[in-house]
């Protein structure tokens, strides 16, 4: 499960960059939904990972919500990493000029700060 978990969390980063690189372009460009799927990508494979590296294989449906709970069961430090305003569907309702500060940057700030979370825990390098 240790092999799986390190793909996970190599996804994970994979799609967390892709999401930072979307952001770096000019606010007129960025592709909101794609910073936001991404970014939801991210921190599902992140919490996944963080569940097989201890032995726990979720469901294929599992919402992020659960993931969350298992991970906090784990390692209650992970409440150090907040999920509200976690609203990945956002973009559907929105227009894709939307504003950096809103909805889909929160998802990539989640994404973000989970990395850093298991960096300075030293769960992934």
């Amino acid at each position: 499960m240790k092999e799986k978990a390190v793909e996970l969390f190599n996804e994970a980063l994979q799609k967390l960059r892709e999401a930072n690189n979307e952001l770096c372009r000019p606010e007129e460009d960025v592709v909101t939904s794609l910073v936001c799927s991404n970014s939801h990508a991210a921190i599902e494979s992140y919490l996944r990972g963080f569940l097989m590296l201890h032995s726990v294989v979720p469901g294929k449906e599992e919402p992020i919500a659960n993931l969350y709970e298992q991970c906090k069961a784990i390692n209650s430090h992970f409440e150090e990493v907040h999920l509200s305003g976690f609203e990945c569907n956002a973009h559907k309702d929105e227009s894709r000029f939307g504003n950096r500060s809103s909805k889909f940057s929160r998802c990539f700030d989640i994404a973000d700060s989970l990395d850093t979370f298991l960096r300075r825990e030293k769960i992934i390098a």
